[in-house]
């Protein structure tokens, strides 16, 4: 099975410019927004929502110990900060239709 690649940026933003009859650098200043927007929500609240496709959330995760995977030895893994993003349900069935 072959496998397509996925939309760069420079597709999307000529895609959006086609679809709503608008310049390309238009285009891009609202991907860029669109960007700049989630970040700034995220780290002022804790999570962006976009309807439709997902919630970027910070998550904490705590301190573990791990292994060195070439010799084995126990390390200590620091307590860090991440950030995941949750599909949303009706992105989620459109993409992976559920089973019956």
């Amino acid at each position: 099975m072959a496998t397509k690649k996925p939309l760069t940026k420079t597709q999307l933003v000529s895609l959006m410019a086609e679809k709503f009859m608008m310049t390309k650098n238009s285009s891009k200043e609202i991907l860029d927004e669109l960007a700049r927007l989630a970040v700034a929500e995220t780290k002022k609240t804790g999570s962006f929502t976009m309807p439709g496709i997902g919630k970027i959330v910070l998550s904490k995760r705590k301190a573990r110990t791990g292994r060195n995977p070439q010799t084995g030895e126990p390390i200590k893994i620091p307590a860090k900060t991440v950030t995941k993003m949750r599909i949303a349900k009706a992105f989620k069935d459109a993409v992976v239709p559920p089973k019956k």
